[in-house]
């Protein structure tokens, strides 16, 4: 429970508040004017807490000119508090702002931080996926946190899970990107606060996202894999799957979606083909793959059939 302001704290620091607003000739009227914005001294008599990593944050940084620090710090982001001050605090006493509350609409949560930083990654925000789910920025950002979670690589993931569940228990199968090492974040290919992409994506398109790190699939090869160049995900969970490669279902029955017939004997694989029993080599090693080693594109005069 927070401590509550006293009418002989509040005394013991007007003087702090008449300093800070630079105050001349010390008349009634300039103190009121000065109380109506108690700076961050005044707020940590009685949240010592908040005042600490306050510090410790780039809000508090008065060498940057657009931080809170230099536009009245605490009251930035709560509002005025004179008349919280004056009332002696307390939760919700003298109009003071909590962009962490749950009653507070989550529009009016993100108005304030929009304030200052609606621009560049965050341009998109208005409308977006996030925006239209009601979902916050302090729902995912810690303001008063030395190291803001979201913002560490090796821990985004664990505050983007809080919501998305699906894509959590994907991250624990056999193959999936390195999020749970850090190697990865979540925004490496999403960008949370919008984007003029499908699924809030960093680039326009889904294979755009992937050839930030396969650049070696990108092409353009002389003989194009179709449903390659159309998306990876015809193949590929990004999100983890069961399988090598991160692929939704284990070939042969994978290329079998698509191939029945073509090239070869419209034989439907199963497990029958497996050791002991006739041990196909269509069934083992990289399956499909064993022959047509090439299946995301070919450039060999040759390689019609991902071959060579």
């Amino acid at each position: 429970m927070k401590r509550k302001c006293v009418p002989g704290m509040l005394a013991r620091f007007l003087p702090a508040i008449a300093l800070a607003g630079g105050l001349i000739g010390g008349s009634a009227g300039a103190i009121a004017q000065q109380a109506a914005a108690p700076g961050a001294d005044v707020c940590k008599a009685c949240h010592a807490p908040y005042f600490e990593t306050y510090l410790k944050h780039r809000h508090s940084n008065k060498g940057d000119a657009r931080t809170p620090a230099n536009a009245g710090e605490c009251a930035a982001c709560h509002g005025n508090g004179a008349a919280h001050v004056k009332a002696g605090g307390g939760r919700g006493v003298g109009g003071i702002i909590n962009p962490g509350s749950k009653t507070l609409a989550s529009e009016e949560k993100s108005k304030i931080c929009l304030s200052c930083h609606e621009n560049e990654a965050r341009i998109h925000w208005q409308g977006g996926l996030h925006d239209r789910s009601q979902v916050s920025c302090t729902d995912c950002h810690n303001v008063h946190a030395e190291r803001d979670q979201v913002l560490v690589k090796a821990t985004q993931a664990n505050v983007c899970f809080t919501c998305h569940k699906e894509q959590r228990a994907a991250m624990f199968r056999f193959s999936a990107h390195p999020l749970r090492t850090g190697w990865m974040a979540c925004s490496s290919c999403h960008a949370p606060h919008g984007s003029v992409a499908e699924k809030n994506l960093v680039r326009n398109t889904v294979n755009e996202v992937c050839y930030q790190c396969h650049a070696d699939k990108r092409g353009p090869f002389l003989w194009e894999h179709p449903p390659v160049r159309e998306e990876c995900t015809n193949c590929h969970n990004p999100h983890g799957a069961n399988n090598a490669a991160m692929l939704k279902v284990r070939p042969p029955y994978l290329c079998q979606q698509c191939h029945a017939a073509p090239f070869h004997p419209s034989t439907l694989y199963s497990g029958n083909n497996l050791p002991p029993n006739v041990g196909a080599d269509k069934m083992l090693g990289q399956q499909c793959a064993n022959c047509h080693s090439k299946i995301h594109g070919s450039n060999h005069p040759s390689g019609a059939r991902f071959t060579r």
